[in-house]
C-alpha cells in the first residue's frame, strides 16, 4: 500500500493505493490520525487506486470519519471501483459514506 497527501483549496487529498488490509490498515490509519490531530478539518480519501480492502481497512475509514465528525470535520471519498465498490455496497458502507465518482466532483463545495 502507499498513501500520498497533498493540499487542494484547503482540503487534504489522501491518495491510496494497493491494499487496504490487516497488513496495511494501521499505518494508514496512523497517517489520517495525524492528519486529524494536526488540525485537518476536511479530508477526501481517493481510492481510485486501491485494488482491495478488507473489514481492517473498512474500520480505518470508519474511524477516520467518525474522529472527523467529532472535531466538526468531514471525510468523503472519491474514485471507489470495480471490487471495492462491491465491498461497499455489501457492507452498507456506501450509504454511510458520502462517495464521489472523481477529485473534481467531491471537492466541489467542500
Amino acid at each position: 500500500m502507499q498513501i500520498s497527501v497533498k493540499t487542494i483549496n484547503k482540503v487534504k487529498v489522501v491518495e491510496i493505493e494497493g491494499k487496504l488490509n490487516t497488513r496495511s490498515a494501521p499505518d494508514a490509519e496512523k497517517q489520517l490520525a495525524r492528519l486529524i490531530e494536526s488540525g485537518e478539518k476536511r479530508i477526501l480519501i481517493n481510492i481510485e487506486k486501491l485494488g482491495y480492502v478488507s473489514s481492517s481497512g473498512l474500520r480505518v475509514l470508519l474511524a477516520t470519519a467518525k474522529k472527523l465528525n467529532s472535531s466538526g470535520g468531514e471525510l468523503r471519498i472519491c474514485g471507489v471501483k470495480d471490487f471495492v465498490e462491491e465491498i461497499f455496497q455489501i457492507s452498507g458502507f456506501s450509504t454511510i459514506f458520502t462517495i464521489y465518482e472523481n477529485e473534481t466532483e467531491a471537492l466541489k463545495g467542500f
